[in-house]
């Protein structure tokens, strides 16, 4: 049996959310935000228990029942933006394992005077954003690691942008290599033994600097993508910006080979022959060929719509025989995002392959759309495509949905909690001392108020139901209930799990589920109370 029915309380205390800004859509203005009710049909969280449900079990029916939820910044049925806890932009995928990994500028609300949400001008992106997923629709969420700035990593820089992510095996070691944008005037690195970090500055200074060869005359030394070959030498593409008088040429790409410890040059960087450059290198190979991508610039004429098919502010396409170029144009493979949603702006983009399957990742102003501000912050997608054998990929449509899961979630070996296809209200913290101290690791899902709620995506329960859920949990400001949902958001609930307040450290609550469920379903946990922190989960059988 489950354990024994309390009265739930709760008193008024504040729960800090250490280590994470204002970015997060648990702490955004009031917007035309769409609540679960508008995704799905019925107004009620929960179904009315059977008449010979115990009368524990119809206490927490009451409370769950006609509960109001709070707001989620994407249909239940969507996939993008692949995160809505908080922003990310600048996408870059990194394939280490049975894992990618995304790493994005960290897009944090910015404040005037009077406590407004102001226009997005990337001064104070001073962290990357990294989530991970081994099934490309359950993402993970590690946090943000401190690259720049007196508490970063690389604190000569003021910045850091566009993020390009690497790993290589170094004397029987995987070393991670993270590259950024310190603004527009360079481009830094900093290691780890680990994809989340922690990460440290070896080099001290920037990798890619002004005073370098062929690289003063480059208007913006930023936006780095990274290639490892299969031979192991690595290059490095970077560049933009379009001076007045060379629009359809503008002559600021570039590309370096990469030393053999990955934080330094061979040779000079070489200029790319880049039409109607403005930003966002991207770097893919197929076969034997290398494809060069960018973001075409916002003065795109008529001759260059003629002769190349594209627009402004498009993702081209170029392929080479060589990583060093010279490249010829391909294809245009992706359109603004404006088109998606109405919001125009830059178009950052990086494609990857992932178990065989195809992808691209970018970002949009979708997610600042549903919160009802404007300001020019964005969130990422991600969007499988079929690459042609001759490595044609065509244009890419913007789709919310339709990526293919690649692998069901286990419910009987641990998950962590931010492991989520949805999010709507609860937050992420660090979930260890080691976390919070470096920004970046282990996260716990935060429930912010009653009425947050998850979803996970394809949880295979096999043939036979499991009888027990557990969790771990620590904080909050009284006791609360989590209630378990399968199939829909409006489905049939197989049981509550309740937990009480007030535990420092993370403690394991076990009950009983009084429902039943086998085969793969998606799993909804709704909640109860507020401030408490759940750092994993599993069911028994």
């Amino acid at each position: 049996m489950m354990c024994q029915a309390k009265k739930i309380l709760f008193g008024l205390f504040v729960w800090s959310a250490v280590g994470l800004t204002a970015c997060s859509s648990g702490a955004t203005p009031g917007g035309n935000n769409q609540t679960p009710e508008q995704y799905e049909s019925g107004s009620d969280v929960s179904e009315t228990s059977e008449e010979d449900n115990q009368d524990m079990v119809k206490n927490y029916d009451e409370l769950f029942q006609g509960l109001k939820l709070s707001p989620n910044y994407k249909s239940l049925f969507e996939q993008n933006p692949i995160m809505t806890q908080r922003f990310g932009a600048d996408p870059y995928a990194m394939v280490y394992g049975d894992r990618v990994y995304f790493y994005m500028t960290q897009d944090a609300f910015m404040y005037d005077a009077e406590g407004n949400v102001k226009e997005n001008d990337y001064s104070n992106c001073r962290t990357i954003s990294v989530v991970s997923t081994d099934d490309m629709i359950n993402f993970t969420d590690h946090g943000q690691i401190q690259i720049a700035g007196p508490n970063g990593a690389a604190k000569w820089a003021k910045n850091s942008w566009a993020p390009a992510a690497a790993w290589k095996n170094i004397d029987g070691k995987d070393k991670f290599f993270l590259y950024f944008a310190d603004g527009g005037g360079g481009i830094g690195v900093v290691t780890s033994d680990s994809p989340t970090g922690p990460f440290v500055d070896e080099l001290g200074k920037g990798l890619i600097r002004r005073d370098m060869p062929n690289c003063g005359n480059v208007l913006w030394l930023f936006d780095p993508a990274v290639l490892v070959d299969d031979d192991g030498r690595a290059y490095i593409y970077f560049g933009g910006g379009v001076p007045q008088d060379r629009i359809s040429d503008p002559g600021t790409g570039r590309v370096a080979e990469l030393g053999d410890d990955m934080m330094s040059l061979k040779g000079e960087p070489v200029a790319l022959d880049v039409p109607y450059l403005f930003e966002d290198s991207g770097i893919h190979k197929v076969n034997d060929t290398y494809y060069y991508t960018y973001c075409s610039n916002w003065q795109v004429d008529e001759a260059g719509t003629a002769k190349y098919g594209f627009k402004n502010a498009e993702i081209v396409s170029l392929e080479s025989k060589s990583p060093m170029g010279p490249f010829t144009f391909k294809e245009t493979i992706l359109s603004n995002p404006g088109q998606l949603c109405g919001e125009y702006g830059n178009n950052h983009h990086a494609v990857f392959s992932f178990k065989g399957n195809w992808y691209i990742t970018y970002h949009s102003r979708l997610m600042e759309k549903n919160m009802g501000v404007l300001h020019n912050y964005r969130c990422t997608h991600v969007v499988q495509f079929r690459m042609g054998e001759d490595g044609t990929i065509g244009r890419i449509p913007h789709k919310q949905e339709g990526r293919e899961q690649l692998k069901y979630i286990n419910p009987y070996e641990k998950v962590n909690a931010t492991c989520v296809s949805s999010m709507a209200g609860a937050n992420t913290v660090p979930a260890d001392a080691e976390t919070e101290k470096i920004g970046s690791g282990t996260f716990a899902l935060k429930v912010v108020n009653t009425g947050d709620y998850v979803k996970i995506e394809g949880v295979d329960f096999g043939e036979t139901a499991p009888k027990t859920i557990s969790a771990s949990v620590r904080g909050g400001s009284g006791d609360g209930v989590i209630q378990v949902k399968v199939g829909r958001l409006t489905g049939d609930v197989i049981g509550y799990l309740p937990i009480t307040e007030g535990k420092a450290d993370f403690t394991t609550f076990t009950a009983e589920l009084t429902g039943e469920v086998t085969g793969v379903t998606d799993l909804f946990f709704v909640f109860y109370g507020e401030g408490y922190e759940i750092a994993d989960w599993s069911f028994e059988k």
